[in-house]
């Protein structure tokens, strides 16, 4: 039912505060700038008339403010909102929305904006930088990664905007979105008469695919002799975890992940017997039906080709991926439609499928089961090998971390270890990277996370490179400000190891690949990076001695339960 507020005249600002707590936004992380005088003067009135706004945080750098609302969505499935200053915040602030944008996350980034008045209004200009930051067209800024883009305008109902802006984001397939907020509009007064808006979840209710469809799948799955399901984050929604792990064991179907960066969600208990692992090239050449759920690069064309004769089907909110400029997978069928609406529904349908054919199923299990079992035996014995080697190998750095965390433990990984090498079984206990590699996400996602599921311990596995990007003082300034203590692992090779991997790949017999030492690949003399975190206040330790990695550890997540941060920077091997 809707609700009239009518009486006192009050700023938009003020009216911008309640539409974003009336539309769900319970925080704001935020970066202010000489653009944010309505909103802090609106602040303070609340605050003094005891009125209820959403609570702002303050972030010192847009990337580290936009990765935890990221965070944050992931361990609560709420969006958060990020606030940061005019066209320089907006600019801080676009690579960790590209990961956003590619991870479907859905944040609503807003902009102030440099007046556009020299004289004549409030907010006027009144410093040299309000000419220097103005832009004919901020939001040209982002528009290619945010689904909708807006400035509000003079007149204009602030609520309707703010709740279009959340309506869109949070509509499938998720994504950010963008509102730029003159200076001048949001201190102008409001209209005399708000509507309130209707009780009812953000965005629009997910499309169900259609259940021919589905049943066609199913019949194609239970025909197969190697059917294989592949996924990047099905897992998102968290129910999926066990439909996947159903389906796969009583059908006898094998799961696998999609190439590097490989999963960014649990998807399937990684040590179920129908799990095949990251990318299995041999897999995915043999299967005769590939099904890809929310896989948006299900398997990398440069090395792996699947058999012609193989059936190939997308499923997902938009398996075309429409936001991708190029992506030339091919496909047999395309099934539009919420995973969490399609898996359920392929289970179903599975049942009928496959109803007197337990045999083919008993050898489809047994085949699987059997390369599950290999490879987790070669896992296995790659630890024992490398137990003791110096410098410490990522292998046992991921052991050493799966002795000392707890099942629920929440693991966010950028460029740490591989994921297959990590005990994760729970819904909700791993965040991966977003596949455009925007490289910082992980100190930030990792503070979202803690600050979203305050009740876990969340341990972040990051590379040296990916530290640095990271904007650390900011990060562990929040850590210590917000009360968010995190393990922070850095596994440090010293050295951008994606990209002399890239190169070998490219060029494996080239001029490089007889060098020491490649151009541009060296980041030696490393920091002390412990020291970093210790100026922050959090605990610090280096390890080199593997012997010692496993307690060193253990004091980092003794000093994280006792309220404090911790960073343990781990000498690891270059290759």
């Amino acid at each position: 039912m809707n609700k009239q507020n009518t009486a006192i005249t009050r700023s938009n600002a003020e009216l911008f505060l309640d539409a974003l707590l009336q539309r769900g936004i319970e925080h704001v992380f935020a970066n202010a700038g000489t653009d944010f005088a309505p909103v802090i003067e609106a602040l303070v009135s609340a605050g003094r008339q005891g009125r209820a706004v959403p609570e702002f945080h303050t972030v010192p750098h847009e990337n580290v403010a936009v990765s935890m609302a990221c965070g944050y969505y992931r361990v609560t499935g709420k969006p958060a909102a990020v606030m940061v200053h005019v066209t320089v915040g907006t600019a801080n602030a676009l690579c960790a929305l590209m990961n956003a944008a590619r991870d479907n996350i859905p944040v609503l980034l807003m902009a102030g904006q440099t007046p556009h008045t020299e004289l004549g209004d409030k907010g006027s200009r009144n410093a040299s930088i309000h000419w220097g930051q103005d832009s004919f067209d901020q939001g040209g800024m982002v528009r290619e990664y945010v689904k909708w883009d807006y400035e509000l305008r003079s007149g204009q109902p602030v609520d309707a905007i703010v709740g279009r802006a959340l309506d869109i984001a949070m509509s499938e397939p998720r994504g950010p979105a963008y509102l730029v907020l003159p200076r001048e509009v949001l201190g102008e007064s409001a209209p005399s008469v708000q509507t309130r808006p209707r009780e009812r979840g953000l965005g629009a209710v997910a499309a169900v695919p259609e259940a021919e469809a589905v049943a066609e799948v199913a019949a194609a799955l239970a025909e197969a002799e190697y059917p294989l399901i592949v996924t990047a984050n099905a897992g998102r929604h968290f129910a999926n975890v066990d439909m996947l792990g159903r389906i796969a064991d009583e059908f006898g179907i094998g799961i696998a992940h999609s190439g590097e960066p490989g999963a960014r969600d649990v998807n399937i208990s990684l040590d179920h017997p129908m799990y095949l692992g990251t990318h299995p090239v041999e897999s995915l050449e043999q299967a005769d039906v590939i099904v890809a759920v929310d896989a948006d690069v299900p398997w990398w064309p440069r090395y792996v080709t699947p058999k012609p004769e193989a059936r190939l089907i997308h499923m997902g909110a938009d398996p075309i991926y429409t936001r991708y400029p190029v992506r030339g997978f091919e496909m047999d069928q395309v099934i539009a439609g919420s995973s969490a609406a399609a898996l359920p529904m392929l289970y179903t349908a599975l049942q009928q499928a496959s109803a007197g054919d337990g045999g083919a199923i008993a050898r489809r299990r047994e085949t699987f089961a059997a390369l599950s079992h290999g490879r987790r035996e070669q896992m296995r014995e790659v630890v024992a090998n490398v137990a003791s080697q110096t410098p410490i190998h990522p292998a046992w750095l991921a052991d050493c971390i799966n002795n000392i965390k707890s099942p629920d433990t929440i693991i966010v990984n950028e460029l740490g270890v591989p994921m297959d090498f990590l005990d994760l079984s729970m819904p909700g206990t791993f965040i991966g990277t977003s596949s455009a590699g925007g490289l910082g996400f992980g100190l930030g996602a990792a503070l979202g996370a803690r600050f979203g599921a305050p009740d876990r311990d969340v341990i972040l596995i990051v590379g040296d490179g990916s530290y640095m990007f990271g904007n650390p003082v900011a990060a562990h300034f929040v850590a210590r400000a917000m009360e968010l203590p995190i393990l922070v692992v850095v596994n440090n090779n010293r050295r951008w190891h994606a990209v002399h991997r890239s190169t070998l790949a490219m060029y494996p017999d080239g001029e490089s690949s007889q060098v020491p030492l490649m151009p541009l690949v060296d980041l030696g003399p490393s920091p002390d990076f412990e020291k970093v975190a210790e100026s922050c206040g959090a605990y610090g330790e280096r390890v080199e001695d593997p012997a010692g990695l496993a307690a060193a550890l253990q004091r980092g997540r003794d000093a994280v339960a006792g309220g404090r941060a911790a960073l343990i920077n781990v000498m690891t091997a270059g290759g």
